[in-house]
């Protein structure tokens, strides 16, 4: 897994991306800014009595019935919200042929980690393979912003599997009010559907899969010797057979067919970003139909 250890070259990356951010973002009149970062809800502040122009929809008829006088429900605006980057790192996404899916998981990731801050919501990282390797509470501030991300370039994994159950776990325990959680990764992992169902019912869920074109279209480039990134197995191959190339690409799009069932059936939107395209448009298309609440 890439590392910069060079702060020169870190600050220069964080920058890089920060101005990117910045032109895309805050330059759009739609698209990210609005849809997912300019949202807010509303929370539970207390109940009181009723006052005469109070809205007669806000009255707690179990709480007027108890004390037999009328009682409303009070609310307060949540003025800022809560975001949560998932990001797996398993060795599968140093695999690239343009981008390495590693590279543009960290663009994306690092521009949504600085939009959010800069609308003053605040941002928390999980870092997962097989198991969670890294979690960090949510905070606002740009400081914390590159906090975050100087997380994740430095981070050596522990494993190279791959598996969101553990993640999704760990979400479920963790947080208790609402927040917005959005997954990056390439999803070439065991099923999560069960996990991803139980923790759609308490958060928003979004998710970006990362891919890279060569890996459902492989070149008729002869022998080659591929190796697993995430076990370590090498096998020696011949992309000349047609046979060959045809099953490997049926099994890609079947597996790529079943993680879009998983999200679909978990009512989860999710946006395919391939290392050969940029990323922005599709996550605007992602973020587009967002529902919120109300708006700032």
């Amino acid at each position: 897994m890439p590392a910069w250890e060079d702060p020169v070259e870190l600050v220069r990356l964080i920058r890089s991306v920060d101005l990117i951010t910045r032109a895309r973002v805050t330059g759009q009149k739609a698209g990210v800014h609005i849809s997912l970062f300019k949202g807010q809800g509303i929370e539970f502040s207390e109940i009181r009595e009723y006052i005469p122009g109070d809205d007669i929809r806000a009255i707690d008829w179990k709480v007027t019935a108890r004390y037999g006088i009328p009682h409303v429900k009070e609310f307060t605006e949540e003025r800022d919200q809560t975001f949560y980057f998932v990001i797996d790192l398993s060795g599968s996404h140093a695999f690239g042929s343009m981008v390495s899916k590693y590279r543009m998981m960290l663009e994306i990731y690092a521009s949504l980690v600085f939009a959010a801050v800069r609308y003053h919501d605040r941002a928390g990282l999980i870092v997962v393979t097989d198991k969670v390797e890294r979690f960090i509470p949510a905070r606002s501030g740009r400081a914390h912003a590159v906090h975050l991300i100087h997380e994740v370039i430095n981070h050596t994994p522990q494993s190279s599997g791959s598996d969101l159950r553990p993640a999704l776990h760990h979400i479920l325990t963790r947080l208790r009010r609402m927040a917005s959680v959005i997954l990056i990764s390439d999803f070439y992992m065991p099923d999560f559907s069960r996990e991803l169902g139980q923790l759609r019912q308490h958060h928003e869920v979004y998710a970006i899969r990362v891919s890279d074109p060569r890996e459902s279209d492989l070149p008729d480039i002869g022998l080659i010797e591929l190796e697993d990134a995430e076990t370590g197995e090498q096998i020696l191959i011949d992309t000349s057979d047609e046979l060959f190339r045809s099953d490997y690409q049926r099994a890609v799009l079947e597996a790529e067919k079943r993680t879009a069932g998983i999200f679909k059936k978990c009512h989860v939107p999710m946006e395919q970003v391939r290392t050969s395209d940029d990323w922005f448009s599709p996550l605007q298309q992602l973020f587009a139909d967002r529902p919120m609440a109300g708006a700032r």
